[in-house]
C-alpha cells in the first residue's frame, strides 16, 4: 500500500514537517487542525464556538481535497485546554456529523500550538 499527501490551500499549510493529511488505502489520516484563516495563516477571533467551527471548515477542506466528507469520518480526536468547552465544541460538532458519529477521544491538554483552546484531528473513510 503506498501513502498520498493530501495538500489543500483551503486549509492552513502545516505548520511544521507534516502533511496536511495522508492517505493509505481507503483512509485518511487528518493532521490536527486548530482555528487558523487560511488565507491568512492568522487566528480566527471569537468565542470557543467560533474557533471550533473554523476548525472544522478546516478538516471539511482536508477531506475535500481527498475527495471525501465529514460524514465519513470513523474517529475524531479532541485536545482542549479546557473541559469546560466541552458543552460547545459538541453543540459544534452536531452541525458537521450525522448519526452514526464518528467514534472520538476528547481530552484535556495543558497547551495547543499558537495558545489556541482547541486542536482537531480525524480518520475519514475515502471511497
Amino acid at each position: 500500500m503506498s501513502l498520498k499527501a493530501i495538500q489543500t490551500d483551503k486549509a492552513p499549510a502545516a505548520i511544521g514537517p507534516y502533511s496536511q493529511a495522508v492517505q493509505a488505502g481507503n483512509m485518511l489520516y487528518c493532521s490536527g487542525q486548530i482555528p487558523l484563516i487560511p488565507e491568512t495563516m492568522e487566528l480566527i477571533e471569537g468565542d470557543i464556538t467560533a474557533q471550533t467551527t473554523q476548525v472544522f471548515e478546516n478538516l471539511k477542506a482536508v477531506a475535500s481535497a481527498a475527495g471525501t466528507d465529514l460524514k465519513k469520518a470513523a474517529k475524531i480526536n479532541i485536545s482542549l485546554t479546557d473541559l469546560n468547552d466541552f458543552a460547545a465544541v459538541n453543540d459544534v460538532m452536531e452541525k458537521y456529523f450525522d448519526v452514526p458519529y464518528p467514534a472520538r477521544a476528547c481530552v484535556q491538554v495543558a497547551a495547543l500550538p499558537k495558545g489556541v483552546p482547541v486542536e482537531i484531528e480525524a480518520i475519514i473513510l475515502v471511497d
